[in-house]
């Protein structure tokens, strides 16, 4: 690498320049402070652990994400954390092991091997809430309403709330009797809703014509409210599916009491975390915006490898990924004390600070400084501050 180019940083690994850093740390603190408000526990676990404790729960996609490197100490393998969702279920598991329902939340930053999402970072900053030891719909509830309102509070709205149900896929699975190469491929197929491969497929396989119709059918229902009642008649025969199916109607319709005017897309094909979702799984997704700002859902056992198998919902976002929604910079906001030795001066700039003003002191030659709006000047035997010209 020459001089010239030595600024680099690696694709996806991005800094963050004042003015944006300033928005997300005020955006952290909004945020954590709204969780506190609903009762959740702010957690700060280490960027590094040992491998063993990383990679559990969450399938083969974290293993892939995940940075390793050597221990010095111990010789052992560790991993630089590529979400914080394993730490918080060992934290609850081992760490606090309380009975009862226990509220987490946690920021911090994550690194990925490779971007999630074309154009997504490698290295996010990951906010997040989790409830652990409830496995009810009052939780799933109350997760999701806290995810739109930290979406709200975050100055996001038209928001459209994309929700599924994993086992829906599971019981049509598992009513089709398919063998576990064939279930293999056919996830594949449903993961891309890939129709002329998902026709040739299933021409080739030795099930029952109801379970074709079904296999079929399901990579279809996603959409508008009509979806649950052409799932419902699609699956009559299948306990489990329809269970499911009404999990995600009286969730909606309370939601709908909770949060009027929010808009839903039903994918009761959604396979997004399959390997470690057990029940319902969600987004928000907003029109302006790509991709999904926020998701989550319900992942139960997750601390069973801690020793402690409990119930799990939760959501998480990425700080900045939200830098684009949020409106504008922050408009300067601060007091410039020009240089001097007065002990007075440095008295009132104390008192201001002391106050809660953010007050920059001067340096030798500095005439201003672009970040303040205010200006502490010497009137007659007392400082002033005053609107900066």
């Amino acid at each position: 690498m020459t001089s010239v180019d030595r600024w680099l940083l690696p694709d996806g690994v991005e800094e963050l320049l004042p003015a944006q850093a300033a928005q997300v740390e005020a955006l952290r603190r909004k945020l954590l402070d709204l969780f506190q408000c609903w009762g959740y526990e702010l957690i700060i676990p280490p960027m590094l652990e040992y491998t063993e404790s990383l990679l559990v729960g969450l399938g083969s996609d974290i293993d892939l994400l995940t940075f390793r490197v050597t221990d010095q100490l111990t010789g052992r393998m560790m991993g630089l954390r590529a979400d914080i969702t394993p730490q918080a279920a060992r934290i609850d598991a081992h760490s606090l092991n309380r009975e009862g329902p226990v509220r987490l939340c946690y920021a911090g930053s994550v690194l990925h091997t490779r971007p999630k999402k074309p154009l997504a970072s490698r290295s996010p900053i990951q906010l997040g809430a989790e409830i652990y030891g409830d496995n009810s719909l009052a939780s799933d509830l109350e997760i999701i309403c806290l995810m739109l309102e930290t979406l709200k509070t975050a100055g996001v709205d038209r928001l459209t709330l994309d929700v599924g149900h994993v086992a829906i896929y599971e019981a049509v699975v598992a009513a089709a009797g398919l063998r576990a190469e064939h279930e293999k491929t056919y996830f594949n197929i449903l993961q891309r809703k890939a129709s002329a491969e998902l026709a040739t497929f299933l021409s080739e396989l030795d099930v029952s014509e109801s379970a074709i119709r079904q296999l079929e059918g399901l990579k279809a229902l996603h959409g508008g409210e009509e979806v649950l009642s052409k799932g419902r008649e699609l699956f009559a025969d299948i306990p489990a599916a329809v269970a499911a199916i009404d999990y995600l109607v009286t969730l909606t319709e309370t939601l709908s009491e909770r949060v009027p005017g929010l808009s839903y897309y039903y994918d009761l094909a959604e396979l997004r975390g399959f390997h470690y979702h057990t029940g319902l799984v969600f987004s928000a997704l907003v029109s302006e915006h790509g991709q999904a700002l926020a998701s989550g859902g319900r992942y139960d056992d997750i601390g069973e490898v801690f020793g402690r198998a409990r119930p799990a919902t939760g959501f998480s976002i990425d700080l900045k990924a939200m830098l684009g929604l949020l409106q504008g910079e922050l408009e300067a906001e601060g007091i410039f004390a020009p240089y001097s030795n007065e002990l007075s001066q440095w008295q009132a700039v104390q008192k201001l600070r002391q106050q809660g003003e953010r007050v920059v002191c001067g340096l030798p030659g500095q005439a201003a400084d672009e970040s303040c709006d205010r200006v502490l000047e010497l009137a007659g035997d007392s400082w002033q501050v005053v609107a900066r010209v």
